[in-house]
């Protein structure tokens, strides 16, 4: 493949800014997977692993105001909410490192010998490894928190994998900056620096899942790029773990209870989620099942001034820009489809937002209406009047896997009274996360946190933000039967490391 210049443009405008690197040739991912996969020793003590993550999220954080404004001019996504994810960014280094330091995650597990059990069981010692490499692809919506320094690399250096980003094409400065910043942090430490590895270019990217050294993968992206790459992951002669969040509709139910208590809340918070951020995140609800009759004309009203009082905003770049605008226009073009605000072009660089309604019994009428059960990326959701129950559960039923699911209940409702049991039950094989009286953008770090869901959601049943994302990067391994001086430190009796574990059957801490 041949090198590229590689541009940072400005999506107010659509302008090139400035060159910032060339793609990687063939050459060049060998050399990146290589570095980091000689890199792997450096990680393998876990006081300089935490003192490592640390110190990346303190020179990040000093860094701030010229990370902000360099993400600013690259994503449009503002300085306020650009500060917040970079402190979320920092807040997640830390909590991993933490997490490095208790030793849990290591799942230590010791059985002494046991001559009289059936079978008898021998000396068994477990606990888990780190992959290797791991190749991490940037999403183009969070260009801190599921980046170069982000939840995939956290939580794969946290396990002691060295990382090899391919950067996004639509905030690739920041991408560089973030890469300095992260290699002069393990410098600091005695880590070489290619324990971070960052390429550019789409080429690149397929040449770098197919990297012999890679030991996995994750991926932020659509379902139709991380498919492609999730295949080449299975297709390897050695097939890899591929963890890859592809895409979500984040189906929320307005029950009819509900909707009489709160209809006006309901619409207005609605406006709220599927606005932020100019409908660019990940758990935006894309498709809203509401009941007919006054209370769902009394949402759908609410719904209406709430958008309208929302201004035109700039998406990521102009590709995902002529893509909302198209996605929209045909979906609008639907049979019974009717656009109370139309969402669409704002400008000459921005888009406005809307939202479209469409009878719920039409979407299961055949496959002329699919496509307002696939997701849209960008300010717009599909707003469905469901009759009675049956017809909301038969659109429910259609559903592919989602990141989360949502329900509105009424007070009684969320008391225990009617089908709020039922509904969640209905909804749990839908989601990783599923929600109550709330709106799903806003993705808590939290140790409890599942940021995944059925295929396509995620390809894999693992999480991407909350500590127990570092799961994806390591495997056990069984000693049997091994003299006390030739364990790891980690599995010896007298557990000179201080780990948590489980000894003999029980917990020890």
């Amino acid at each position: 493949m041949a090198a590229a210049p590689v541009w940072s443009v400005d999506p107010r405008t659509g302008k090139q800014r400035e060159q910032v690197a060339v793609e990687a040739t063939a050459r060049s991912v060998d050399a990146a997977v290589r570095a980091a996969h000689a890199a792997r020793g450096a990680l393998a003590d876990r006081t300089v692993r935490s003192a490592f993550l640390r110190t990346a999220a303190e020179r990040l954080q000093a860094e701030a105001e010229r990370l902000v404004g360099t993400a600013d001019a690259e994503t449009a996504l503002g300085p306020v909410r650009l500060t917040g994810e970079l402190a979320r960014t920092c807040y997640q280094l830390r909590a991993f490192a933490d997490i490095v330091d208790e030793g849990a995650f290591l799942d230590v597990i010791i059985d002494h010998p046991d001559a009289t059990a059936t079978p008898p069981v021998p000396d068994l010692r477990r606990y888990k490894v780190p992959l290797g490499v791991v190749a991490v692809y940037s999403a183009s919506n969070f260009p801190f928190a599921f980046s170069v320094a982000g939840g995939d690399t956290a939580s794969a250096l946290a396990a002691g994998c060295p990382v090899v980003v391919k950067a996004h094409p639509d905030h690739p400065a920041l991408s560089e900056q973030v890469a300095r910043i992260l290699r002069e942090a393990a410098a600091e430490h005695g880590i070489p620096e290619g324990v971070l590895g960052l390429l550019h270019g789409f080429e690149a990217g397929v040449e770098l899942v197919r990297h012999p050294l890679v030991a996995a993968a994750g991926f932020t992206g659509s379902v139709r790029g991380g498919r492609a790459l999730f295949d080449t992951a299975a297709a390897r002669p050695v097939p890899i773990p591929f963890h890859g969040e592809l895409g979500s509709l984040n189906p929320v139910l307005v029950t009819e209870a509900a909707a009489a208590e709160r209809a006006e809340a309901i619409g207005a918070g609605l406006a709220g989620s599927m606005t932020l951020g100019v409908g660019q995140f990940c758990v935006k609800p894309g498709l809203v099942l509401t009941p007919v009759g006054a209370a769902g004309d009394r949402l759908v009203k609410s719904l209406t001034d709430a958008v309208c009082g929302v201004e035109a905003g700039v998406l990521l770049d102009h590709r995902m820009r002529d893509a909302f605008l198209a996605g929209v226009a045909e979906r609008a073009g639907l049979p019974d489809v009717e656009s109370p605000v139309m969402p669409g072009a704002g400008g000459e660089h921005t888009v406005s937002p809307g939202f479209l309604t469409v009878p719920a019994g039409r979407l299961t009428a055949g496959a002329a209406w699919d496509l307002l059960l696939e997701e849209c990326f960008g300010p717009v959701t599909v707003v469905a009047r469901y009759e009675d129950e049956d017809e909301a559960n038969a659109v429910l039923s259609r559903l592919p896997g989602n990141l989360t699911a949502t329900v509105h209940l009424s007070t009684e409702e969320a008391a225990g009274k009617g089908r709020g049991a039922e509904i969640l039950a209905e909804l749990t094989p839908l989601a990783g996360r599923v929600l109550v009286n709330g709106w799903p953008t806003g993705v808590a770090v939290a140790p409890a946190q599942h940021h995944g869901g059925p295929y396509p959601a995620t390809t894999s049943t693992s999480t991407s933000v909350g500590g127990t994302a570092i799961e994806r990067w390591m495997r056990p391994v069984v000693y049997q039967g091994t003299p006390e001086a030739l364990l790891p430190p980690e599995l010896r009796d007298d557990n000179p490391l201080g780990l948590p574990r489980r000894f003999d059957g029980r917990a020890e801490r």
